[in-house]
C-alpha cells in the first residue's frame, strides 16, 4: 500500500505542477472529428491530441487520428488508446493487430464486457471467435481512423452495445475531404513487413449537389517474428456522403476485409523454461509434427505393466519419445495454427435537422462474415492412418468455423427545449450466427493444404449449431442545464435479448433470454470559473447471454445445462459509481477520478486442458466481484513544440464471493482474490515535439503484474515496462515540388527489448497452476523497427 500511496501521491503533485498558472499562454482547442492525421502546424493552438471528456458527466477521453497515425503503419488503433487511464492492452505482435492474442481490459472488465462501435454501428464484444461483429483491425484500416472515443464507465446511454459493463470505445471514421485528394503510403520493416496504403477522396462534386467520398485500399504482410510463415490482410473502405440542403445528410459506407493470420504457439511458464521464448509451432518442418502424432498414436506406447504413455504424455519410464522431436509433450508444439476471417461491414446514415430545436438520425447497416480457426492436431488422425499402404498422416487439421450475417437499425431523437435537451432512440439486430467444429485430412509425405486458405471437405463434423439472437434497446435521457455552470443528466436505457439455438449436428436445443426494463444513468458536471470542473455519475448495466458453442452458457454443449441456465441463470450486471476533477488551463489539462463498481452475477470457466482438446467450457457464477480504483491523467504544454502526458491508474478488483461445487463444497476460494488478468498499476507517460515539419513521439508503458488462476494459486505474471518511439518529418509546402506533401516517419516498438509476457489468458483461466503448465501465455513481440513513406497529391 504504501508502493501505491507513493505513486499516486507522485502523478497528483506532477498534476498540481503542469497546473501553475505560471505556465498560461494560448488555449488548446478540442479534436476535429476528421482531423487529417499530418496536419499539426507548429503554434500554441495545435489541436490536442487526446481531449479528457471537459463538459461530461463520467469520465471520457478522446484521441484524435494524429495520435494514431503517430502508430507504426498497420497498428491496431486500440494501441493508440493504450496510454489513457485505466485502460490495459496487449498483444503478442508488434501491431496489437494478432486476434489471438488481442487484449483490452478498462478498470477490471476484459473486452467481452465491452461495448464497441464504428460510427455508430455495433462491432461486438470483439472477443476472439466474436458471434456479434468484428475486430476493430478488420472494420476499418487505421489510416481512416478519424477519432476514438472512450467512456471507461458504462458509455452513453445511446451506444448499441449489450456487453458494455465496464466500458465503452467508439471509433469514428474520417470523412471524404472538400477537395481533391490522393494518399499513398510505403511501409518497410522487420520481419519482412511491408504495407501499402492508398486513399483517393473525390472532394466535393458541384454537380452531383456537393456529393464526396473516398476509397481506400491497404494491403499488408509480415512474417512471424518467430516460427514459420506469414501474418496478412488486405482492407478496402469507401464511403460517401451527400448532404441534403442545409440542415441534412445521407452517408453511407462499406469496409471489406480479408485477414490471414498464421498463429502463434500457446504456452506455460513450464514451456518457457524449458522450450525459451522463441520457441514457436514445427512449421514448416513437417517431419516433426508427424513424428509426434505418431509416438502419440503408437498403441505400443501405452502397453505392457509400465507404458511409456498415459494420457498421450510421458510416464517418466525409459527415454522420452518426444524429445526425438525436440519436445517433450505432444502440446508443445502443433505443426501450425490459424486465423481467417472475410468481412463486409456497411451502413447508410440519413440525419436531419428539423427547425432550429429537434434533429433525427436514422443508420441501417448489415455485416456478413465467414471465419475459420484452426489447429493441426495429432490428437484426430486422418482417416485410413495405420492401415497397410496407407499415405494418411497422424494428424489432421481441426477447424472451428463461423459464419455472421445480421443486420440493424438504430435511430436517434434530439428535441431542445429551453434549458432541456431530451434525446431518445432505439437499436435493433437480428443476427444469425452459425458454428461447426470439423476435421480435415492430411497426407503422410507432406502438407497437402495451406492453413492460410479456407478448408474444405471435411471427413467428419463434431458438431454444428445455428444461433439466432434479437436485440432490441431503447433509451431516454433528459440533459438539463440548470445554469452556465451546472448540468445534470438522466435518463435509462431498457434492453431485452433472446438467444436461440437449434442443433444440426449434435443435441442442444433451446432459448434463453437477458432482459431489463430499467437500467438508469445519472450524473452531474458543475464548472468553477477558474478552469476546473467537478463531475460524477452512477449508471447501471447488464451484458446479454452469449449466443455461440464455444463460449457463454451454450459453451456447455448440454441440453440439461442450457434449460438449467434458461431458468435459473441471471445475466451479468454491474452498477458504477464515479466522480472527479477536471483541470484545464491554457497550457494544460488534466483529470482525477475515482471509482466504485460492483459487478453481479460473473460468469466464468476454468481450462482443465490445453486449447486444441475443445472441451466443452464448464461455465460458473463466480458470484460478485468490488472494484476501487484511482485514475489520474494530464497533458502538459511545455512550449509550442514540445508536450509532456502522463496517466497513473490504480485498481483493486476482487472476488467477493467463493465459488460453490456440487454437494455444498467450494468449488473455488475466489473470496477476496485478485480478479483474473486484471493489473493492479498502470502507468503511462509520453513526451512529444512537434515543430510542424519535424516531429517525435518517445512513450513508456508499464503494467503491472497479472494473475491467470482464480484462486491466486500460481498463475501470476510479472509487471513489464516496454519504450516506443516515433520520429518523423514532414516537408512544407515551400520544399521542391516533388517534396511537397512528403513526409517520413519512422517507428520503433518495444524500445528497451524488454522480454515479458504480453497476452496473458489466450488459453483461458485457470483454477490454480503451481507447476505452471497452463498454456496461456503469449510473449510479446522484441524491438521491431518500421519505417514508412507518406506522400500526398
Amino acid at each position: 500500500m504504501k508502493k501505491h500511496a507513493l505513486l499516486l501521491s507522485a502523478a497528483v503533485c506532477a498534476l498540481g505542477l503542469f497546473a501553475n498558472p505560471a505556465f498560461a499562454a494560448d488555449d488548446v482547442k478540442p479534436a476535429a472529428d476528421a482531423a487529417a492525421p499530418t496536419a499539426a502546424p507548429a503554434t500554441a493552438e495545435v489541436d490536442a491530441i487526446i481531449v479528457l471528456g471537459r463538459g461530461e458527466s463520467r469520465q471520457v477521453q478522446t484521441v484524435n487520428a494524429q495520435q494514431v497515425a503517430l502508430q507504426a503503419a498497420g497498428s491496431s488503433p486500440l494501441k493508440a488508446i493504450e496510454k489513457l487511464p485505466g485502460v490495459s492492452f496487449q498483444s503478442a505482435d508488434a501491431f496489437g493487430a494478432y486476434e489471438w492474442s488481442t487484449r483490452i481490459s478498462i478498470r477490471g472488465f476484459d473486452q467481452g464486457r465491452l461495448g464497441f462501435t464504428l460510427d455508430g454501428v455495433p462491432l461486438g464484444d470483439m472477443n476472439y471467435g466474436n458471434y456479434n461483429g468484428l475486430h476493430i483491425s478488420r472494420a476499418i484500416a487505421s489510416e481512416d481512423i478519424g477519432k476514438i472515443e472512450l467512456a471507461q464507465g458504462a458509455g452513453a446511454l445511446s451506444t448499441a452495445s449489450t456487453s458494455n459493463l465496464g466500458g465503452t470505445l467508439q471509433f469514428f471514421s474520417r470523412n471524404p475531404t472538400e477537395d481533391f485528394g490522393l494518399q499513398a503510403n510505403a511501409t518497410v520493416g522487420s520481419d519482412n513487413m511491408h504495407r501499402v496504403f492508398g486513399r483517393l477522396d473525390t472532394g466535393a462534386i458541384e454537380g452531383l449537389n456537393g456529393l464526396k467520398g473516398y476509397l481506400s485500399v491497404a494491403e499488408q504482410q509480415a512474417d512471424k517474428w518467430k516460427g514459420g510463415s506469414k501474418q496478412k490482410q488486405l482492407q478496402i473502405d469507401g464511403k460517401v456522403e451527400l448532404p441534403l440542403g442545409d440542415n441534412g445528410s445521407l452517408t453511407a459506407w462499406w469496409d471489406h476485409s480479408e485477414r490471414r493470420e498464421q498463429d502463434y504457439q500457446d504456452m506455460s511458464f513450464d514451456m518457457i523454461k524449458r522450450l525459451g521464448r522463441d520457441f514457436d509451432n514445427f512449421q514448416p518442418d513437417w517431419a516433426k509434427a508427424v513424428g509426434v502424432g505418431a509416438v502419440l498414436n503408437n498403441p505400443a506406447n501405452y502397453a505392457g505393466a509400465t507404458p511409456l504413455l498415459n494420457g498421450g504424455y510421458w510416464t517418466g519410464v525409459g527415454v522420452n519419445p518426444y524429445r526425438a522431436y525436440g519436445v517433450d509433450t505432444p502440446d508443445d508444439a502443433y505443426y501450425a495454427g490459424a486465423g481467417i476471417r472475410d468481412d463486409d461491414l456497411f451502413a447508410a446514415t440519413f440525419k436531419q435537422k428539423i427547425g432550429d430545436n429537434v434533429r433525427v438520425d436514422l443508420t441501417g447497416y448489415g455485416h456478413k462474415n465467414k471465419g475459420q480457426g484452426l489447429w493441426y492436431t495429432p490428437y484426430t488422425v486422418s482417416p485410413g492412418y495405420g492401415t497397410a499402404g496407407s499415405t494418411a498422416a497422424p494428424l489432421s487439421i481441426r477447424t472451428t468455423e463461423y459464419d455472421i450475417d445480421r443486420k440493424g437499425l438504430i435511430g436517434n431523437l434530439v428535441v431542445d427545449l429551453a434549458s432541456h435537451q431530451i434525446s431518445a432512440g432505439f437499436w435493433h439486430e437480428d443476427n444469425d450466427f452459425a458454428q461447426a467444429r470439423r476435421f480435415y485430412a492430411e497426407t503422410l509425405s507432406a502438407p497437402s493444404r495451406d492453413p492460410l486458405d479456407f478448408q474444405s471437405n471435411p471427413f467428419t463434423t463434431s458438431w454444428e449449431y445455428k444461433f439466432n439472437t434479437k436485440t432490441t434497446t431503447g433509451y431516454l435521457q433528459d440533459v438539463w442545464s440548470v445554469t452556465d455552470a451546472f448540468k445534470v443528466n438522466f435518463g435509462f436505457k431498457a434492453m431485452k435479448v433472446e438467444n436461440e439455438v437449434k442443433s444440426i449436428v449434435g443435441k442442444m436445443n433451446g432459448k434463453i433470454e437477458s432482459k431489463d426494463s430499467f437500467l438508469p444513468q445519472v450524473g452531474a458536471v458543475y464548472s468553477l470559473d477558474n478552469g476546473v470542473e467537478v463531475f460524477g455519475g452512477y449508471t447501471e448495466n447488464m451484458a446479454a447471454f452469449v449466443s455461440a458453442a464455444t463460449s457463454g452458457p451454450f459453451a456447455s454443449q448440454n441440453q440439461t445445462v442450457v434449460d438449467y441456465v434458461a431458468k435459473n441463470l441471471k445475466p451479468e450486471t454491474s452498477k458504477t459509481f464515479e466522480g472527479g476533477l477536471r483541470l484545464k488551463t491554457s497550457r494544460f489539462q488534466g483529470v482525477a477520478a475515482l471509482y466504485h463498481v460492483k459487478f453481479d452475477n460473473r460468469l466464468d470457466s476454468a481450462s482443465t486442458a490445453p486449447p486444441i482438446l475443445g472441451l466443452p467450457a464448464v461455465l460458473s457464477n463466480v458470484g460478485s466481484v468490488t472494484t476501487k480504483g484511482v485514475e489520474v491523467a494530464g497533458e502538459f504544454r511545455m512550449t509550442d513544440e514540445w508536450s509532456l502526458y502522463g496517466s497513473y491508474s490504480y485498481n483493486d478488483s476482487k472476488y467477493d464471493d467463493d465459488v460453490p461445487g456440487a454437494g455444498g463444497l467450494v468449488a473455488m476460494k475466489t473470496k477476496g482474490k485478485d480478479v483474473i488478468y486484471t493489473p493492479k498499476n498502470l502507468l503511462k507517460a509520453e513526451l512529444k515535439y512537434d515543430n510542424g515539419g519535424l516531429y517525435a513521439r518517445a512513450g513508456l508503458s508499464y503494467v503491472g503484474s497479472r494473475w491467470y488462476t482464480f484462486e491466486n494459486d500460481g498463475g501470476k505474471v510479472d509487471n513489464y515496462t516496454v519504450a516506443d518511439l516515433t520520429v518523423g518529418y514532414r516537408f512544407s509546402e515551400d520544399a521542391a515540388p516533388m517534396l511537397r506533401g512528403l513526409e517520413i516517419q519512422g517507428n520503433v516498438t518495444n524500445l528497451n527489448d524488454e522480454d515479458y509476457i504480453s497476452t496473458v489468458g489466450s488459453g483461458g483461466a485457470s483454477k490454480a497452476d503451481r507447476a505452471g503448465t497452463a498454456m496461456t501465455l503469449l510473449p510479446g513481440a522484441p524491438r521491431q523497427a518500421y519505417l514508412t513513406i507518406k506522400k500526398r497529391f
